[in-house]
């Protein structure tokens, strides 16, 4: 089967970066793995950090790769949720080979049906980004989707025009919440409106002055999901009392979580998708559940694809492209390929 891969890790603008590869199809699925025939894929800031320059060399390659949409061609004997030429799509397991590859096998309890309104490459753009959002807002952190409970309280979302942010602001529009997104051009906030916030401010400026100028002088809560050690000060101070924190991205540095934050009793909650398939946990099943529920928000017109830019087939060079893309911090929404050379 074609696949891309790696065998070093190099910077993205050397060739042998990611390499055009054929490799053998998986073996058939055993358990409650389904075999996929991958017909699209996105791009998402971990395929560039396992990919980045580092001493050692794989063999076989590894192939990478954690949003995909496509078909079932094979079921393991305990599959019960999915048939062959169901329509699926889904962010993997970090421990296992990626999607960047005709062919993949993938625990079902990790896979949602596509959804119908949307095609290959906009579906592949969304499992990754909505688990993380879905499972920090609704999981991690005490909140609700359903039932606007959350009218009156403000969420604060740095970096809102990336993947997670974009779907992190049309959730909590959903759940009731105001939504103040940050971004620092004017295209970037214009697509946070569009998701859904009610206010954009800029991230590179001081952002307590910013907020006072909204007549907001504090937020029930925060996602700090671009620079974790940059802005902890600031959303210690900016928190309300008993307020919440969420954040995706490892610390540089030891960070203080005494006061402003033991004094305010605010909660910190970390989130990581690939948890619960790495450490096998007894809810694995939650992210079909979200995957399935997102899809039907999708089809009703709740909530859309955050697809921004469709860089052709999938093969080596468009995938370079895309990761160099990434790597150079100024990408709005997602990006994804679609199809076989």
């Amino acid at each position: 089967m074609k696949a891309i891969g790696l065998t070093r890790y190099l910077p993205i603008d050397e060739a042998d970066a990611l390499l055009d590869l054929d490799l053998p199809a998986p073996a058939p699925p055993q358990g409650q793995d389904l075999l996929v025939q991958i017909q699209a894929v996105s791009i998402n800031p971990v395929d560039t950090k396992l990919r980045g320059p580092k001493p050692g060399e794989e063999n076989p390659p590894r192939v990478l790769g954690f949003d995909a949409a496509g078909t079932v061609v094979a079921v393991g004997p305990q599959v019960t949720a999915f048939e062959v030429g169901d329509e699926v799509y889904y962010a993997g397991d970090v421990t296992r080979p990626g999607c960047n590859a005709q062919l993949q096998l993938v625990d079902e309890r990790l896979v949602g049906r596509k959804p119908t309104t949307l095609d290959f490459a906009e579906a592949a753009a969304l499992p990754l980004t909505t688990l993380t959002a879905w499972e920090l807002l609704f999981q991690r952190m005490p909140y609700q989707l359903d039932g606007r409970r959350h009218v009156g309280k403000t969420l604060l979302v740095i970096g809102g025009a990336g993947g997670v942010g974009s779907m992190a602001i049309q959730l909590a529009q959903h759940a009731g919440f105001t939504v103040v997104a940050t971004a620092s051009r004017p295209e970037s906030a214009q697509w946070c409106l569009q998701m859904g916030a009610s206010h954009v401010i800029d991230h590179r400026q001081p952002l307590a002055a910013q907020l006072q100028a909204l007549d907001i002088h504090a937020v029930d809560a925060a996602l700090n999901l671009a620079n974790t050690d940059l802005y902890w000060q600031q959303l210690g101070e900016l928190l309300a009392p008993q307020g919440h924190v969420g954040l995706i991205v490892e610390p540089a540095s030891e960070l203080r979580i005494g006061d402003p934050y033991k004094a305010k009793c605010i909660g910190i909650h970390w989130e990581f998708m690939f948890t619960r398939a790495r450490f096998r946990t007894a809810d694995m099943i939650e992210q079909h559940r979200i995957l399935t529920r997102a899809a039907s928000l999708i089809d009703a017109g709740e909530l859309r694809t955050t697809l921004t830019q469709r860089l052709g087939t999938i093969n080596a060079t468009n995938l370079r492209q895309a990761h160099r893309q990434l790597e150079a911090g100024r990408s709005i929404g997602k990006l994804a390929l679609q199809g076989w050379d």
